[in-house]
């Protein structure tokens, strides 16, 4: 099992990674500022992160309480099209909690 892969997911080496990482535009898959601050963040890792062998884990979504460093949540993936679709659902999930939360706080109020 290689260590570092593209975003095809072809096996690279560490100074590949390397220079791949400097360009954000190959680093940054997608990002999302909601409505009450989160940011959500989707990036190509090159390293991976499964640690068991299993499929190589080179994508993750990171949710930000505001574009600080409390991190809420993480989820991880395999390829670009999964980091793609998951960073969207993630998006739709926060979205949908905080509009929740809203409809709580004027019930409430009411």
């Amino acid at each position: 099992m290689h260590a570092y892969y593209d975003k095809s997911g072809n096996p690279i080496t560490f100074f590949e990674a390397l220079e791949l990482k400097k360009d954000p535009t190959y680093f940054r898959v997608r990002e999302t500022t909601l409505e009450d601050g989160k940011w959500i963040s989707t990036v190509w890792l090159g390293l991976d992160h499964s640690f068991n062998g299993q499929k190589p884990l080179i994508f993750e979504t990171m949710v930000f309480k505001d574009k600080g460093l409390e991190v809420l949540d993480s989820k991880q993936y395999t390829t670009l099209e999964e980091a793609e679709q998951g960073h969207e659902k993630v998006v739709l999930k926060y979205t949908a909690m905080f509009h929740m939360e809203q409809s709580l706080k004027k019930d409430i109020k009411n």
